[in-house]
């Protein structure tokens, strides 16, 4: 199709336009990431990947002013919180380009601090001190509760 514009000026205005509307859609971008860094705060977080039901996360550097599953600059990780077979709960980081990117100053969320303290990178997080003592309490007024059921039961049986 020829389109045939008698002033210049329209057409070199129609191609700034056309340029500018189209340069968000032009750029095709790496499964590891590789939007553009924009100057800012950058945050190290969860980005949900998963169905319903079915969580699983990537730990992604984005900047901090961005919605939770925009494209990311760069992927350092996954998560998956469902317990395997094993009763593993599976976390695959490269600890080398978090190093990299808390040295330009970028700040972590606080699941992945927790994470990242869980694996012995930073230091355990209060946060899963407070867990680990409401876990603990938690199987406790379980097992009192079994004991006090199963006593029961063996009294009124006799």
């Amino acid at each position: 199709m020829l389109l045939k514009f008698v002033n210049t000026t329209k057409v070199i205005r129609l191609h700034q336009s056309l340029i500018t509307y189209l340069s968000g859609f032009v750029m095709l971008f790496p499964a590891s990431g590789g939007a553009a860094l924009k100057p800012g705060l950058t945050i190290i977080r969860l980005a949900y990947y998963g169905c319903t039901n079915r969580p699983f996360f990537h730990i992604v550097v984005n900047n901090a002013n961005t919605d939770r599953n925009s494209q990311p600059i760069e992927q350092l990780g996954t998560f998956d919180p469902m317990s395997n077979s094993d009763n593993q709960k599976l976390v695959s980081v490269n600890l080398e380009r978090i190093q990299y990117w808390i040295g330009r100053g970028s700040i972590c969320s606080r699941p992945v601090s927790e994470l990242l303290g869980l694996m012995g990178f930073f230091p355990i997080h209060p946060k899963t001190y407070q867990n680990g003592w409401r876990n603990r309490q938690k199987i406790a007024e379980e097992a009192a509760k079994a004991i006090v059921v199963t006593s029961g039961t063996t009294m009124s049986s006799t």
